[in-house]
């Protein structure tokens, strides 16, 4: 028997760059009925309403709740702050390991929940913005090298708790201590996601609802200021910013970094492309109602900092352009539009110290 080519290609096809040859046409049929502008609904607080059920909806059954059950189950002494690493139930499924940064002094303190990034790089998620405890030296090894390239070697939590900040971060369902019994492999991300919607679940919005907990928690203890509490989070960590602004009005500021983009310049095939992240920010069916920035929206009239790169290669300029458009009119339509900030950075995919100088900025003028 004649063996076997490594790669078996047809003279035909109809997928090509994984996308469909007919991805323009499919785009072109995306209208956004449910956008504010497009909507029926001219009442704001209505349409935020109906808008969030609409998320909520595509996002498909949540996990079930359960008590949270803290335990602090290691404590360290830094620069001006406690390190905290903290067990808990995050739903009804999984008891997880997060860290808690507080400062020093009186409280309550206004507080960040710190959203990690994708990079296709698993093994660590929480460990990515908050300096890890020293027991794993393969942990830390790893988290410093991840550091130095996408944070300018300076720990986003870190940074912010010794500016005051109580700060939250937890790892995302596939990243850190929540990821595969057989080890890191980020192939098996969109099989497991796939696996969960068999299941009626969307792996992405789990990541989601867990962020929203989170943040429920965060206002739970007795160090954090509840009516200060904002987010931010670089890359994937951007996406579950403005989410998380939108989903919840826990959330008073939200700082997203090099992840705002709209559908149409995100995916295309004349222009070579394609969404990179795959299922970590797929919810089903919510494209047919809602783009990015509609979505991101549903924040309005809160305070908003969304920061990209003129040189990040996944979110090509023109797209980060329309979607600051499309934000700034929902902002200026209910007169809040020195609520919202957007800004074009010369710097590519990047979340250094020089952003992280300007998120904190922006939490100083609004937590």
């Amino acid at each position: 028997m004649a063996k076997k080519p490594s790669l078996q290609k047809r003279g035909e096809y109809e997928f090509t760059f994984d996308l469909p040859k007919y991805v323009e046409e499919l785009k072109e049929e995306l209208t956004y009925p449910m956008a504010w502008g497009n909507s029926d609904e001219k009442d704001f607080e209505r349409w935020r309403k109906m808008a969030r059920e609409k998320v909520m909806e595509c996002m498909m059954t949540p996990p079930k709740s359960a008590s949270a059950d803290v335990e602090v189950i290691a404590t360290e002494r830094r620069d001006g702050y406690e390190a905290r690493k903290i067990r808990f139930n995050v739903n009804a499924y999984s008891r997880i390991t997060a860290y808690l940064l507080v400062p020093d002094g009186d409280g309550p303190h206004p507080a960040v929940n710190l959203l990690h990034d994708h990079g296709g790089h698993l093994f660590i998620g929480k460990e990515k913005m908050v300096r890890p405890f020293d027991e794993d030296s393969v942990v830390v090894a790893d988290a410093d090298n991840w550091v130095a390239g996408f944070y300018g070697g300076q720990y986003f939590g870190d940074f912010l708790a010794r500016n005051g900040y109580v700060v939250f971060s937890a790892d995302a369902p596939m990243w850190g201590d929540r990821g595969r019994e057989e080890g890191v492999d980020r192939s098996k991300y969109d099989i497991i996601a796939g696996n969960m919607m068999m299941l009626g679940r969307s792996l992405s919005a789990f990541m989601s609802y867990d962020d929203i907990t989170c943040t429920e928690l965060l206002a739970s203890f007795p160090e954090v200021d509840s009516g200060r509490i904002g987010c931010a989070g670089g890359s994937m960590g951007g996406y579950r910013t403005w989410m998380l602004s939108a989903l919840s009005d826990r959330i008073k500021a939200g700082a997203a970094v090099c992840w705002m983009v709209t559908t149409d310049v995100q995916i295309s095939v004349k222009d070579r492309k394609r969404e990179y992240g795959g299922f970590a920010n797929c919810i089903p069916g919510l494209r047919q109602y809602l783009d990015y920035p509609h979505i991101a929206s549903i924040a309005c009239p809160r305070a908003m900092l969304f920061i990209n790169g003129r040189q990040d290669h996944l979110f090509p300029i023109d797209g980060v352009e329309d979607a600051y458009s499309e934000m700034h009119k929902v902002w200026d339509s209910q007169n809040a539009g020195h609520r919202l900030t957007t800004e074009l950075w010369d710097m590519p995919h990047f979340c250094g110290k020089a952003v992280q100088n300007r998120v904190l900025d922006f939490f100083d003028a609004n937590l």
